[in-house]
């Protein structure tokens, strides 16, 4: 967790207290640390491997694109892992 206010709102204390907060642990990170942010690793993965060297014609092309890298990410498991390890929250 950052420092976005989104993040103490209603509806994400609901989500935690509807059973969520018994198979997630939540860190709060500082307001700006990407060395600290796994889904910077998985940004990072989509740009320069899933979709290195695409050029698209349009934002809905491009939409359509990152939502196949997206679905390919989903199911490498160990490299979602491996976000996490690189910034030692595994």
């Amino acid at each position: 967790m950052g420092g976005l206010p989104a993040h103490r709102g209603q509806t994400v204390r609901e989500f935690l207290a509807g059973g969520a907060s018994r198979r997630l642990h939540l860190e709060q990170l500082p307001g700006y640390a990407p060395d600290l942010n796994p889904d910077e690793g998985v940004w990072n993965y989509l740009k320069n491997v899933e979709m290195k060297n695409l050029c698209c014609q349009g934002l809905d092309h491009l939409k359509t694109e990152l939502r196949k890298a997206k679905e390919r990410l989903r199911h490498k498991v160990e490299i979602i892992k491996s976000f996490f390890r690189e910034v030692g929250l595994v």
